[in-house]
């Protein structure tokens, strides 16, 4: 097996969105905000090239949105999965199946493109399976009002019409067993219903997806929660057993949105879980 970090662009978010009722004082020491109060957030998807599989998880946003659009983000530095995955060597063709943490558009909008003739819009990656849970899509598809914003027509409609889409059954507890993925995937729904973080088993090591669970090493703190989330007192839940899980079991993980971290050990301590270790993919490889 062997894991690569592809940087999919960088963008950038209201740092009060991304901290909640967090105070601008406590956060913006480890995520500075710029002028317009925006903090600088990546959108790095992890590609698991595995014998004759090459899974990629997340994919970003994509390129096809409108100018208007894209100007709400601040879009900075390289873009697009294509170059990500060039990089090494790789082409979108060659990618067999596209994990989606959920179908928020920063994760999979880059799953639907524009035709060659931009015309309309095709799947990014023709000869991929792509994998969401049923509970989640039927959240995306009939979207409540606070997420009806982030969950984009263009990509699910197409997602579901291609036949490309497959479904990972959700567990009765936190975790779901050897999925058909062959991965374990631990469940969440404080940020949204049935979000899915993946969890790789790599030369004895175990690496976990944070997504937005935790998106950068800013979030540690159990409070410091996005405004994003639905249920932000379920997200403080859902991070406390997973912290202690991940400090236990020494995970590694892997940051999603974090523009300079990709990969963090946590610790447990008298203050609870913190941050151990800051690395990047490759030192583990």
């Amino acid at each position: 097996m062997n894991l690569y970090a592809i940087n999919t662009g960088n963008f950038k978010l209201d740092g009060g969105a991304m901290f909640g009722v967090v105070p601008k004082s406590l956060w913006s020491k480890t995520n500075p905000a710029d002028n317009n109060n925006m903090i600088n957030v990546a959108a790095r998807c992890l590609l698991i090239e595995d014998e004759n599989r090459l899974v990629l998880i997340d994919c970003g946003m994509g390129n096809k949105q409108s100018d208007k659009f894209f100007s709400y983000y601040y879009r900075w530095g390289d873009q697009g999965i294509e170059q990500g995955l060039s990089k090494y060597g790789f082409h979108k063709d060659d990618i067999t199946d596209v994990f989606l943490t959920h179908l928020h558009f920063d994760h999979c909008g880059g799953g639907v493109e524009w035709n060659k003739n931009k015309t309309g819009y095709q799947m990014t990656f023709k000869n991929a399976k792509y994998w969401s849970n049923k509970k989640h899509w039927d959240w995306a598809a009939k979207p409540n009002k606070r997420e009806k914003a982030s969950f984009l027509k263009e990509n699910l409609e197409l997602i579901h019409s291609s036949g490309q889409l497959n479904n990972i059954s959700v567990p009765n507890g936190y975790i779901k067993k050897n999925s058909l993925l062959g991965l374990d995937v631990f469940f969440v729904d404080g940020h949204t219903e049935k979000q899915m973080l993946p969890i790789i088993k790599y030369k004895n090591k175990t690496i976990c997806f944070m997504a937005d669970l935790l998106p950068t090493v800013g979030h540690i703190k159990l409070p410091f929660i996005m405004g994003y989330d639905v249920r932000p007192l379920k997200t403080l839940e859902e991070k406390d057993v997973f912290l202690k899980l991940a400090a236990n079991d020494n995970y590694y993980l892997f940051l999603e949105h974090d523009p300079t971290h990709e990969l963090i050990t946590v610790k447990q301590t008298e203050k609870g879980v913190v941050v151990d270790e800051t690395l990047l993919l490759k030192d583990i490889l």
